[in-house]
């Protein structure tokens, strides 16, 4: 279980750093092998290749109506590994769609990563944050 927020940077080559305390989960359940793919929210999605696997298999799933979503997730889909140093490196596609230039966030999101330009991510969750509370939470207790 993914979870957490990591503020990271991108290096010249458009490697990022997993934080360490993911590492050891990421090459226990995946053996270091992880797919980057595009989310219509405009990060991206970062699973450890059997939770790829699982996610991969319910788009496609998916009826005729929704042949652009798995477009935009399988189409886009690139497996990569996590090198010695703990990187994975970002193709220049997958950074230019999701606005990926140097400071990023990496969110835990249970069996996945979001990957988020730092700015994009930081206005959307201040606009999250001043909308308040969804209907859907208004019973929800903490």
């Amino acid at each position: 279980m993914f979870q957490g927020a990591s503020a990271l940077t991108l290096d010249a080559k458009g490697r990022m750093s997993v934080p360490a305390r993911h590492r050891e989960a990421l090459q226990q359940q995946a053996e270091g092998r992880v797919t980057l793919t595009k989310h219509p929210d405009g990060c991206l999605l970062l699973f450890p290749r059997p939770a790829w696997e699982v996610f991969r298999a319910r788009v496609a799933a998916l009826p005729y109506e929704a042949t652009w979503t798995k477009r935009i997730f399988l189409g886009n889909a690139q497996d990569v590994e996590v090198d010695g140093a703990g990187r994975v490196l970002v193709s220049p596609e997958l950074r230019a769609a999701a606005n990926l230039e140097r400071e990023v966030m990496l969110l835990g999101m249970g069996s996945h990563f979001e990957v988020w330009d730092k700015q994009t991510y930081d206005a959307k969750e201040q606009a999250a944050m001043a909308q308040g509370m969804p209907d859907a939470l208004k019973s929800f207790t903490f």
